[in-house]
């Protein structure tokens, strides 16, 4: 993780105020709530990890066994299994 420095971004009194609290150590300002992201929105993770399960359930649903599907996908049967019965919901 980078880190950006306060120097550069605040003015020298707020830097003397967080001074008095933690003087020289890291400092992690955490994200105002309506600019939080969820879990894989920003790195693509949750966009491809949902393409990959439908994948698989179209794969399973043109007949391809689970075990087959495990092996493809370096997952579990029992993930295998899991997405299949996850994606027939969101199907229904």
């Amino acid at each position: 993780m980078s880190y950006i420095n306060a120097e550069s971004v605040l003015p020298k009194e707020i830097i003397e105020m967080i001074q008095k609290y933690v003087d020289g150590e890291p400092l992690y300002i955490p994200r105002k709530s309506e600019n939080k992201k969820s879990w894989g929105e920003k790195n693509g993770t949750r966009v491809n990890l949902k393409k990959r399960n439908h994948d698989i359930y179209n794969h399973f649903l043109n007949g391809v066994s689970v075990s087959e599907l495990s092996r493809k996908f370096y997952l579990s049967e029992k993930s295998i299994r899991r997405i299949i019965r996850q994606e027939k919901l969101f199907q229904t």
